[in-house]
């Protein structure tokens, strides 16, 4: 028979590191619906990015202020998790963006990409 304590800890444990990847995907989720891809590959790329952009930049967000303590209860774990899918659009904005610029600029070479950064 298992100890009452660790499987509790454990489930709980599932519980919120699920929650947070929920958070995540619906991030994405919400981003792909109002500026779709174009193409699949496009699509995998801004999707892994917009989740990790969620889970790195949100954790870093929580650590930063010092926002576990929220986590303690079922309210404070949804703010949390708005927290973390807010930190998701920014990813989807950055690959987004980039994709534009090399669409944009695929028959320039590397010198001329450079100066155009070097004047801005």
């Amino acid at each position: 028979m298992t100890e009452p304590v660790s499987s509790g800890a454990t489930g709980m444990l599932i519980y919120k590191l699920g929650a947070w990847g929920l958070a995540a995907a619906l991030a994405a989720i919400v981003v792909m619906s109002m500026m779709p891809p174009r193409s699949a590959r496009e699509m995998l790329v801004s999707l892994i990015c917009t989740v990790i952009s969620s889970l790195g930049v949100g954790s870093a967000v929580i650590q930063y202020f010092g926002l576990l303590y929220m986590m303690d209860t079922p309210v404070g774990l949804l703010s949390i998790l708005g927290l973390v899918f807010a930190c998701g659009l920014p990813g989807w904005f950055v690959v987004r963006a980039w994709f534009v610029y090399v669409a944009r600029n695929e028959k320039r070479d590397l010198h001329q990409i450079l100066q155009d950064f070097r004047r801005d």
